[in-house]
């Protein structure tokens, strides 16, 4: 059974009580920083107290009532032109995922049974904050999406129509335009020197209560998000309270300085639980000056295909890496910029524009925010030692980029492949079956019999292997090939292909059995 929130609290009061009573009684003593201390037991050696890391606790009323006046209330009104259409998307609140959940105000409305909302709400609320004094207001993108109207509401309560001068949904930017002289500016900081540990505040408007203040510290920064589209924004992750209603509103330092955009949170109920993610304030004036200039956001392509999850030890081994940092490069895409240099599938990308990728999702803001054109270095392991190798990005075609076709049909049986040390037996793809991969002649076998180490390894009849570690495999003997000598205990890379679309590398410990 479950305990209460109340009792949970109430048992821990108790607890604390309880020990307080039995704790040994010494002499106090004065304690450095002016409380009390008690006197060491018999026998005690007595400790050389510590000199205090934190002193004091910071006062942000100065910071508020300076920046305060420059966040704003946002509304939006979404008529008829959206009803009937958001009336198909809203799901029901149990299907919608419990992780990473936007966060708006009381104008957001669930559908009832079914998954349908029996009437459309007409108002959706956020936060804002201006950056020119001539009027543009910086939000997100989820603030503002598909609405008819947008009011910003100034703390001295007057009210503007906004115009949308446009909107990023990759990074979850909006720009907005009010008319007006002299108003107040927040000014920008320097996200690249946001430190875990630094103080931050947030000023919104959560569930419409307006000019609400917040504080706590950043948890980290860099991080990537999984559970989003947002592959090109390296959040800040903070425990400052945020929630519905402070969408859009500005992550402060005790500068008073914006650092980032409060976009997100982490919740299994739609609530605070401890953990917001802010996009940095670089990226999104990154975004800003090119609304301005073009209307629309250019990103720099690499042009690879990479796994998503982190490089594991048992991969590391399987590669020759020294440890497990990097973006496993599963796919390159045909006269990219990665293919014009030389990128292959099974390489490691270390570093790239001189930053370390310790993980996948650190190479996308990377790439992704520098313009089209751009010339830069990357640093990939191949074959027991690194390389490197200079390369222009090109412009990202985010329409382009889509899964691999749909899983290939059946055909008539060719030749199979050996009974070998991994437990795959597989057959040669027909030409058929290749187009629906998008693959080339020659290349990728089809498994249709899996045991022993490779079914441990997840592997299933329908995928299909493209390589053995960097070698490519297009028919059954060449499978054959690449896997005979392999003995108990080596581990092999295999760049698969799988039934439902995407390209990664699997590594197999032969011998290894469920």
């Amino acid at each position: 059974m479950k305990t209460p929130l109340h009792a949970f609290a109430l048992i821990l009061l108790t607890s604390a009580a309880t020990t307080a009573v039995v704790l040994p009684i010494a002499t106090a003593q004065p304690a450095p920083d002016g409380g009390v201390a008690s006197a060491p037991l018999a026998g005690q050696a007595t400790a050389v107290p510590a000199a205090p890391l934190v002193t004091g606790l910071p006062d942000f009323t100065r910071l508020v009532e300076e920046v305060g006046p420059a966040v704003v209330k946002i509304d939006t009104t979404i008529g008829s032109r959206r009803g009937a259409q958001a009336q198909e998307e809203m799901l029901d609140e149990e299907q919608i995922p419990e992780i990473f959940r936007r966060f708006f105000g009381p104008g957001f409305q669930m559908p009832g049974p079914g998954g349908r909302a029996p009437a459309p709400r007409g108002r959706a609320m956020g936060t804002g904050f201006i950056i020119s004094d001539d009027g543009y207001v910086l939000t997100n993108h989820h603030v503002i999406d598909r609405a008819d109207e947008v009011k910003v509401t100034l703390s001295d309560r007057r009210e503007f129509t906004a115009k949308v001068v446009g909107s990023d949904e990759q990074s979850d930017v909006a720009l907005l335009k009010i008319e007006g002289k002299g108003l107040p500016v927040l000014r920008t900081g320097d996200a690249s020197s946001v430190k875990p540990g630094q103080w931050a505040v947030a000023i919104g408007s959560p569930f419409g209560f307006e000019q609400t203040v917040t504080a706590g510290i950043v948890s980290a920064v860099g991080r990537s998000n999984p559970y989003a589209n947002q592959q090109y924004v390296p959040f800040i992750q903070t425990d400052v309270a945020i929630n519905q209603g402070n969408s859009g509103g500005p992550l402060l330092n005790t500068r008073g300085e914006v650092i980032g955009i409060n976009s997100q949170i982490f919740s299994n109920s739609g609530g605070y639980m401890g953990v917001a993610f802010a996009i940095p304030i670089d990226v999104a004036m990154n975004v800003v000056d090119q609304l301005k200039d073009t209307g629309r956001v250019q990103r720099g392509q690499l042009g690879v295909l990479f796994s998503r999850d982190p490089v594991t030890a048992e991969q590391a081994r399987g590669f020759g890496l020294p440890d497990t940092l990097g973006a496993l490069v599963t796919e390159v895409v045909p006269g990219s910029p990665a293919d014009k240099i030389g990128i292959e599938p099974g390489d490691v990308i270390r570093s790239a524009d001189g930053v370390t990728i310790r993980q996948p999702g650190d190479l996308p803001p990377i790439v992704g925010n520098k313009v089209p054109g751009t010339k830069m270095k990357i640093v990939v392991f191949r074959e027991g030692r690194e390389r490197t190798f200079d390369v222009t990005l090109a412009q990202l075609d985010e329409e382009a980029v889509s899964n691999a076709p749909s899983r290939p049909g059946a055909e008539a049986p060719t030749p199979a492949s050996q009974a070998n040390a991994l437990g795959l037996v597989a057959q040669e793809l027909t030409d058929a079956q290749r187009r629906q991969l998008g693959l080339e002649a020659g290349e990728g076998v089809r498994i249709v019999r899996v045991e022993g180490a490779a079914r441990s390894a997840g592997l299933s009849p329908g995928d299909v292997v493209l390589r053995v570690g960097r070698k490519p495999v297009g028919s059954p003997a060449a499978l054959d090939r690449e896997l005979r000598g392999v003995k108990a205990g080596e581990t092999v890379m295999l760049l698969v292909r799988s039934q439902g679309g995407g390209s990664r590398f699997v590594a197999i410990t032969a011998g290894e059995d469920e």
